[in-house]
């Protein structure tokens, strides 16, 4: 496979260039919009505040909209690269491998007949509902004597993926009136959320981030094959143990904060490796970056195509990623 950038400077140089990338996505995020704003609105919000309503939208929901899209972008970019190492599959991500199905239909339960209604509550049930559904996938992947493998753990999620979905359906089409409190939440969006919520679940993700930094190098090695990988002294369990907390983390946190949102996970790593290859410690750094960037722009153009209302953010990255998920499937199905 040729690799964009092939040596270790010009791989710095790509991260600088994303970094640099990532905070004009992040200004862009901040003054386009319904109500339009500029630099100079931007600084007096901060230093000269009038209370005017660009303020107060910039304030209250512009830069708690642009850190979590940040963050949940981050958490799925890094968190798609750990999956698709993880089961060997390059079209798994969050969605595919039914997480996002889990924390839904446990959210669904929660408002249905528990009426749970407040967003602080619901963020932890979702959080609660992506780790049970990740832990019960790769429990469900680990029956048998040979343990978890990559097939066994794509066609657990599926199974996920289809019985949560059609309990969802089934919740929503007895209980109508949970229809409207978690329809908006079901197709994912970073609007209208607070930076209490992200601030709440910040300390996982940045434990988890950062914890993908240390994995990465052991998920090389586990890459080559089990067997290599025990050749070398590696604990091959221990590892994917390991890995499918993170996925947990990133992902359960990242449903919580924005609802789910699918496809990121998918795109990212694919753009990561044909930019650094295959090395997961490169993979990482650039997945957190460019899917902070995507969301970020993502968001950015749901704003757009149905002004003056916006789309969900998790309905734009649907748009991008479906025809994504189709030609990376016909290119993989044309190799093999």
């Amino acid at each position: 496979m040729k690799v964009l950038l092939p040596n270790i400077q010009l791989k710095i140089a790509g991260l600088l260039i994303g970094a640099i990338l990532l905070v004009s996505a992040v200004y862009a995020s901040i003054v386009f919009g319904v109500i339009h704003t500029s630099w100079r609105t931007l600084l007096e919000a901060y230093t000269n505040f009038s209370g005017t309503n660009e303020h107060i939208v910039i304030r209250e929901a512009r830069i708690p909209r642009a850190l979590i899209a940040v963050a949940v972008g981050m958490c799925l970019g890094i968190c798609g690269v750990l999956i698709q190492a993880l089961t060997r599959n390059p079209m798994a991500d969050v969605g595919i491998l039914g997480i996002n199905a889990g924390a839904s239909l446990v959210i669904v339960i929660a408002v249905a007949f528990f009426s749970v209604s407040t967003l602080t509550a619901l963020t932890w049930i979702g959080f609660f509902g992506a780790a049970l559904s990740g832990i019960a996938v790769y429990a469900l992947g680990s029956l048998g004597r040979e343990g978890a493998t990559p097939l066994k753990l794509t066609l657990a999620g599926a199974a996920m993926y289809a019985l949560a979905s059609s309990f969802t359906q089934g919740i929503l089409l007895i209980r109508e009136s949970a229809m409207e409190e978690v329809l908006f939440w079901l197709a994912g969006s970073v609007a209208g959320r607070k930076l209490d919520v992200l601030v709440s679940v910040l300390p996982y993700m940045a434990v988890a981030i950062a914890a993908s930094f240390v994995i990465a190098g052991p998920m090389n090695t586990l890459r080559l094959g089990e067997d290599v990988a025990r050749g070398v002294g590696q604990r091959t369990a221990l590892v994917k143990v390991a890995a499918g907390l993170l996925i947990v983390i990133l992902a359960g946190s990242s449903i919580a904060v924005a609802g789910p949102i699918s496809f990121i996970g998918l795109i990212i790593p694919h753009i990561a490796r044909a930019i650094v290859g295959i090395d997961m410690r490169w993979m990482v750094a650039y997945s957190a970056l460019l899917g902070a960037i995507l969301l970020l722009l993502a968001d950015i153009a749901a704003r757009f195509v149905a002004m003056p209302k916006e789309l969900p953010i998790g309905v734009m990255t649907a748009l991008l990623g479906a025809p994504f998920f189709i030609y990376a499937a016909r290119k993989g199905a044309a190799q093999s």
